[in-house]
């Protein structure tokens, strides 16, 4: 997911380096902070693979550069956006990270498949705790913070499902709020 970031801010504009950390920081969390041992070889793999391209920042002092995302990169950005894998539909995080840019796919109809992904896999049962092969419902378990996880987890289900449910349910004509890819977002 750190590779779908960091194309994804790049995809609206070029950044320098710590620029992008900082917004890959944000858009993760506190809950998995972003380390230099994992963002700066996840660039090196992109720039290696001809997806990202680095250049030098001279107004910003030594050892300062840029990155952009390349035709290659945004070719693969689109198509990591177009069919996530399972584990990024079914995991909540990853899936947000997904959908925090998937406005970058030029058609409604792209967008829609995805969450419509999303909504299929959230409509199926499914628990933290099982009974065999039972998901257990939050009022079938006695250990309160347990309960508390699902009952958690079944309000923000809810509302996920019931936000999806709008927007693929739309009567109104959905437009694309797609960036550009060739300019930066404004």
């Amino acid at each position: 997911m750190l590779e779908l970031a960091i194309m994804g801010f790049l995809a609206g504009g070029a950044l320098p380096g710590h620029e992008l950390r900082r917004r890959v920081s944000q858009l993760t969390g506190y809950t998995r902070p972003v380390s230099d041992g994992s963002l700066y070889p996840a660039i090196n793999r992109l720039t290696k693979a001809g997806l990202l391209e680095r250049r030098a920042d001279p107004g910003a002092g030594p050892a300062r550069y840029v990155l952009s995302l390349t035709g290659a990169g945004r070719t693969e950005l689109l198509k990591r956006l177009r069919k996530p894998a399972d584990h990024e539909i079914t995991d909540f995080t990853r899936f947000f990270t997904v959908l925090a840019f998937l406005s970058h796919l030029p058609e409604v109809s792209e967008q829609h498949a995805v969450l419509r992904r999303r909504l299929e896999f959230l409509e199926e049962p499914a628990s933290f705790f099982y009974d065999g092969d039972r998901p257990l419902r939050a009022e079938e378990v006695a250990d309160p913070y347990r309960r508390g996880m699902l009952l958690t987890a079944r309000a923000i289900s809810s509302a996920e499902r019931a936000w999806l449910h709008a927007v693929l349910d739309s009567d109104e004509p959905t437009k694309s709020t797609s960036f550009p890819l060739d300019e930066p977002a404004s």
